[in-house]
């Protein structure tokens, strides 16, 4: 007999919790439809889940010890076998299952630039996911054909067998092995699903993108993503942003950082320069003596918050240019206001050296 707690990867002592969390971890990635070599261990991850999800079978299941081989009431037979004979089999007599499963989550990438990330937009996506079948609208059989009746169990999707024990001989119940469980079978299955009530197809959505996104912000549309067997309801489409880097701007949460090269000239005498920014032209005032490395901020020009709404700043970083040519007359001149100011032999002590615009941002950041 599997043991079911091995099976899910989890602890005896496992919450009912994380024995769901185990359960969806693996049916991703054991499904049939993204890994048809696993079926056979797929079906074992769910019937270790419908055990031990089930308070009441799982502490039947407890009783009967490891649930390997001999524990329990001698060889191949556990507790949870007594149960199934005095309950009705697993589930408690439920009868037969449906054919109609819920559907897997899908996930899909959207990339979107600052501007998107900003101020919001609506985008068109191709998603290709499992659809109810048009052709059998998810009954799983040809048009004109329905199912019927499983002639082996007679519609109870379950069969009884007897089995020796040490009590003596007992009747256990398990799914019958011709229908699978579901208490009918398809004589004729869809020719365009092969009786699976659902094909893949691609189809175009249209999706909001709520202003404030960043990259790894995730959007649920319910009921968008994979059809379950059957025809069942569809699961869940979750869209995960990745927001494109900007050729100007460098965000910081919902702060936004530019550089903006200032002549040496106008950062000493200051000046009004225009900067493009996302919401257009502002003048940005550069005080006279304005020094390099210097952060101007303009209010309320970063991204939208995502939950609160309002907006964060923009942070200009002034890149002071120094001229690195000179015409003779240029020279003259700047000789001139040395000897003014007095600077013909500088002798300042040494500075820190110089960094980049975001060098500086960066250690700001990392609280140096």
């Amino acid at each position: 007999m599997t043991d079911h707690y091995a099976a899910l990867g989890v602890p005896r002592d496992a919450s009912t919790e994380d024995i769901k969390k185990a359960y969806r971890k693996l049916a991703r990635q054991l499904h049939p439809d993204v890994n048809p070599s696993a079926g056979e261990r797929f079906k074992e991850v769910s019937a270790a889940y419908e055990v031990l999800a089930n308070p009441d079978k799982r502490r039947a299941y407890d009783m009967g010890g490891s649930g390997g081989p001999g524990a329990g009431f001698g060889q191949g037979f556990g507790f949870s076998d007594i149960f199934e004979t005095f309950f009705g089999g697993a589930g408690g007599g439920r009868g037969p299952v449906s054919r109609a499963q819920p559907g897997q989550d899908a996930l899909i990438r959207l990339e979107v630039d600052l501007r998107e990330a900003v101020f919001g937009s609506e985008r068109e996506l191709a998603v290709d996911t499992a659809v109810t079948c048009p052709r059998c609208d998810g009954s799983c059989a040809e048009p004109g054909t329905s199912e019927r009746t499983c002639d082996v169990c007679g519609g109870r999707g379950q069969v009884q067998r007897t089995a020796r024990s040490l009590l003596g001989q007992v009747l256990t119940t398990s799914p019958c092995p011709t229908c699978g469980g579901y208490g009918t079978v398809i004589p004729s299955p869809c020719a365009e699903c092969a009786g699976e009530g659902r094909v893949r197809s691609r189809r175009t959505l249209t999706i909001r993108v709520p202003a404030g996104v960043d990259t790894g912000t995730r959007i649920q549309l319910a009921g968008q993503g994979e059809v379950g067997p059957g025809g069942g309801p569809a699961g869940d489409l979750y869209v995960e942003v990745v927001q494109r880097p900007h050729e100007l701007f460098t965000r910081r949460g919902d702060d936004l950082h530019c550089s903006l090269a200032v002549p040496m000239t106008a950062a000493a005498l200051g000046a009004t320069i225009p900067l493009e920014t996302l919401d257009g032209t502002r003048d940005v005032e550069v005080r006279p003596g304005t020094q390099p490395g210097e952060v101007l901020t303009l209010r309320g020009l970063g991204v939208t918050h995502l939950r609160s709404g309002g907006r964060g700043d923009l942070h200009v970083h002034v890149d002071v240019k120094v001229p690195t040519r000179l015409d003779d007359e240029q020279e003259r001149l700047l000789r001139e206001l040395a000897r003014l100011r007095g600077d013909e032999r500088p002798d300042g002590g040494f500075a820190p050296a110089q960094q980049g615009v975001f060098s500086r941002l960066k250690d700001r950041f990392a609280g140096r």
